[in-house]
């Protein structure tokens, strides 16, 4: 790992990456990695979810959506 003393954050960053650590003395750096980490899907979508993603995007804009209340009336629940 290269050290880099130029990195430069915003005080407000540094308190949110501060309320992120998972103990006091976690680095940022681990901090960072985490988050990083986590933004990296390892399993892309299938073709089969992609098409079903686009039916139900298709399903909203004509408008074949039901609402919560809906539902909920529906099953007897309200």
């Amino acid at each position: 790992m290269q050290n880099n003393p130029c990195l430069r954050i915003s005080t407000d960053n540094r308190r949110r990456l501060d309320a992120l650590k998972s103990h006091p003395r976690e680095s940022y750096n681990d901090v960072i990695g985490r988050l990083l980490d986590q933004t990296y899907d390892t399993e892309p979508l299938t073709a089969e979810e992609l098409n079903a993603i686009e039916e139900s995007v298709r399903d909203i804009r004509e408008g074949r959506i039901y609402s919560h209340e809906q539902v909920k009336k529906e099953l007897g629940l309200s």
